[in-house]
């Protein structure tokens, strides 16, 4: 029988777990490190020194960024700010100006840091400066919620690349988003409207994305304090027990709060709760182990499912609505089963490659995915400009020494979580035969064996993707339906 334990009871340690931790950027009672939201600048130095190198899979993932189907990276690009963006409600959608925007200034940014070439930085930073001296306000119906914390996370992280660009007026851009995104931010933690567990995870946790990257970006503690607090005591379901309702602790796995609505949702909260972990990462803050790294049974449970294995489900109770009314949703959704986020590099190389742990299913859909790619590679709509991505350049890293994975941060004052009552219990079989509880069996090979990288890790995705790179960081790509793929 399998046991799900619902959400935990009494204070979480940081940086406790299965598995041994490495130590965050810098201690979280220290000031702001700058950059050092989803990119430190080790992060930056790292990417460029392995792409001039001509290092795999590095090189693939910058092919990634500057194919031209990719054209938010390209030179042509010209900014469409908008006074008024708007998400939802009755008005003219007029929101994916926003989103094309602040993606072509990500990857021009990201490419700028990579490449030295300062015309990727000017067109950057002429799209920031476009957009906080044009816009006046945000709107829509309810989706607006979804505009301040998608978009809200995302530009705070080009901003915080261009600090210090000639020409780049922070300050102005640091206002727009405390003046017209934060506010949004915390009606949406702190709403009186609806039932508190009415909206979805991602909607709380790209919420508390924007939140924290607001506050690394205007050195403004208090904003990321919030955020932390919220992840273990928020009352809304970006929190992480309500998040990851439900642990199988003998089978390593963790139901996904989004699971019986359908996988696109599910993939697309592993990579804001992924974005919000790794910001904290680099500032000394560990959320990536709080209880007994909570997050990482979650990402091995939707990756497993989605790579076509079963896995168990506990019935969840969905409150909808003002009066709360409780919809039960009695079996996991095939709703966008096996489809493709940019989500699953950043998380795989904190928890194997930082702290030397297992992640089996994640790692096979890495493999199948091939390199990440970002805006403009998963469709046209707004979807596919959910996660900034490029996960292969930007998070691959080389494993831990064992004294590196050794070290762990010291707990901060935010972290004690509220208690809660434990889930029930259930079952299922793989369809290989085999009990889904067989997680450490997955591919044939140890947990040490999975937990490697290198070598390798390197043969797996270059056959499951067909991708070879040869010297000088030139790159043959040999996918597949690739240009059916990218211009999905």
């Amino acid at each position: 029988m399998l046991k799900a334990a619902g959400a935990a009871t009494g204070a979480v340690a940081i940086g406790t777990g299965t598995g041994v931790s490495a130590s965050p950027a810098t201690a979280a009672s220290t000031s702001f490190v700058h950059p050092g939201m989803l990119h430190t600048r080790a992060d930056l130095e790292r990417m460029a020194a392995k792409v001039k190198a001509g290092a795999a899979p590095y090189t693939a993932g910058f092919a990634k960024l500057t194919l031209t189907t990719g054209r938010h990276s390209q030179s042509a690009w010209r900014p469409n700010p908008q006074v008024t963006p708007i998400r939802g409600g009755g008005g003219v959608q007029n929101y994916g100006a926003l989103y094309r925007d602040i993606h072509a200034a990500y990857q021009r940014a990201l490419r700028w840091k990579i490449t030295g070439d300062t015309a990727h930085a000017d067109t950057a930073r002429d799209i920031c400066n476009a957009w906080s001296g044009t816009l006046k306000g945000i709107g829509g119906g309810s989706e607006v919620v979804l505009l301040a914390g998608i978009y809200g996370y995302q530009f705070a992280n080009v901003g915080e690349l261009m600090r210090g660009y000639p020409g780049f007026d922070l300050a102005r851009f640091q206002d727009m988003l405390v003046k017209h995104f934060y506010p949004m931010n915390r009606h949406m933690m702190y709403r009186e409207t609806n039932c508190i567990g009415h909206y979805w995870a991602n909607w709380d946790l790209c919420t508390m994305a924007s939140t924290m990257a607001i506050g690394i970006l205007c050195d403004d503690r208090a904003k990321f304090d919030e955020t932390v607090d919220y992840f273990y005591n928020g009352e809304g379901n970006g929190a992480l027990a309500k998040a990851i309702p439900y642990v199988y602790n003998d089978v390593g796995l963790a139901q996904w709060q989004e699971s019986g609505r359908d996988q696109a949702h599910s993939m697309m909260g592993i990579g804001l709760m992924g974005t919000i972990c790794e910001m904290a990462w680099n500032q000394g803050v560990d959320l990536y182990g709080a209880d007994d790294s909570r997050f990482r049974k979650a990402c091995e449970y939707v990756a497993r499912y989605n790579l076509g294995y079963e896995v168990p489900y506990t019935p969840y109770t969905w409150k909808n609505g003002v009066h709360c009314v409780e919809t039960v949703q009695n079996t996991i959704s095939e709703g966008g089963r096996g489809g493709g986020r940019p989500v699953w590099a950043r998380v795989y190389n904190h928890y194997v490659n930082r702290r030397r742990m297992a992640m089996p299913n994640t790692r096979e859909m890495m493999a199948r995915s091939g390199p990440e790619g970002g805006g403009g590679h998963y469709g046209p709509n707004s979807g596919g400009f959910d996660e900034l991505g490029f996960g292969t350049l930007a998070y691959t890293r080389d494993k831990a020494t064992a004294a590196e994975a050794a070290a762990s941060p010291s707990p901060s004052k935010s972290t004690a979580a509220k208690s809660g009552t434990s889930g029930s219990s259930g079952s299922s079989k793989s369809p290989a035969g085999q009990s889904s509880g067989d997680v450490s069996a997955q591919g044939g090979k140890s947990d040490e064996d999975l937990a490697a990288t290198g070598a390798s890790d390197l043969a797996l995705w270059t056959a499951a993707t067909g991708v070879t790179a040869v010297a000088g960081g030139l790159l043959l790509l040999r996918r597949r339906g690739q240009a059916r793929r990218d211009a999905e």
